[in-house]
């Protein structure tokens, strides 16, 4: 493991590890990413005679669909018997988080990936050894009168995609940390802040010729409501802690004062993920500057916050027990 997040062997009690924690940003990547995706195509074209496959939403269709399978690629690799996934895919416990959250991406990545296919036709086409989806793409645009519908549907299964993550990990009573009713709506806000800055850095470097300079500004006021909601959600989330009882305050005290990952929590999570993100955007939404170097570099900067906030999340809820 590398030494930026410290050495797990030195934590007894660290069962779940590194692989979870990517995973799960790698799920909340994939969701906000297509939200994102979503409301540009919904706010920022419908109104407008550009293209309606700019930049923005092509790197979403990009980013989600990747994003998810490397997730679940790792999540198999973890488990320990790979071979065996298959049993979660074919018995389902409506009570268990788990297998609501294998249904949830059962009907999401299907889903995402044709909504990839239909803004990448051209490309698909072009290609001979892709000639087989090309009926796949004509049978989709038959149902283009429920399109709408369909992204409706999409934009939903993403919003529960974005916050099973934080069920998931609330559901464990026994851990102070985790136990928060706050933590699927934190998982899901920070899901949203990293899918607007990933289509902002793909678009800005990949997609460069389709860059619509109107979603950009429209995605920075919209990241930084979203910053806004952030630090207020993570106050409350250990004031909540604090009046919970039992061994919940002092986890939270713990969690917010001791050791390596009170660090991470004050300088990454709190000052580089959210507080240098909202300087630079509202530097830039009060001066009118887009300078497209600023702008890649708070985009990876939020990214790299929101990674910090699942291992911290991860990390501090096994170790600061109470």
């Amino acid at each position: 493991m590398s030494p930026m997040w410290g050495s797990v062997e030195q934590y007894s009690t660290i069962h779940w590890s590194w692989a979870i924690a990517i995973y799960l940003f790698l799920a909340g990547l994939s969701s906000g990413s297509i939200l994102v995706a979503l409301l540009v195509k919904w706010n920022r074209h419908e109104r407008s005679n550009s293209s309606i496959w700019d930049a923005i939403i092509k790197a979403g269709a990009v980013v989600a669909p990747m994003a998810i399978f490397l997730g679940l690629l790792l999540l198999v690799i973890d488990l320990g018997r790979p071979l065996s996934f298959y049993w979660l895919l074919i018995r389902y416990n409506i009570t268990s988080v788990m297998s609501l959250g294998v249904l949830f991406l059962l009907i999401y990545t299907p889903i995402v990936m044709v909504f990839m296919l239909l803004v990448f036709e051209r490309s698909v086409i072009k290609h001979p050894f892709l000639a087989p989806l090309e009926g796949l793409i004509t049978l989709v645009k038959s149902f283009h009168s429920y399109a709408k519908i369909i992204e409706y549907f999409l934009f939903g299964a993403a919003l529960c995609v974005g916050s099973y993550t934080g069920f998931l990990l609330s559901a464990l009573y026994a851990i102070p940390l985790w136990n928060s009713p706050l933590l699927p709506i934190l998982f899901l806000t920070s899901s949203l802040s990293s899918g607007v800055a990933v289509n902002i850095l793909i678009g800005l470097l990949f997609f460069k010729s389709t860059i619509n300079t109107e979603s950009i500004k429209y995605l920075l006021v919209l990241d930084t409501r979203v910053i806004l909601t952030e630090l207020p959600l993570l106050g409350l989330f250990f004031i909540g802690m604090f009046y919970a009882g039992g061994d919940a305050p002092s986890a939270a005290k713990a969690a917010l004062t001791q050791g390596f990952w009170a660090g991470i929590f004050w300088l990454g999570v709190i000052g580089v993920g959210l507080g240098l993100p909202l300087l630079t955007v509202i530097v830039a939404l009060r001066s009118h500057v887009y300078r497209v170097g600023y702008i890649v570099i708070n985009s990876m900067v939020v990214i790299l916050g929101v990674l910090m906030l699942r291992y911290y999340i991860i990390y501090a809820g096994q170790i600061y027990l109470g």
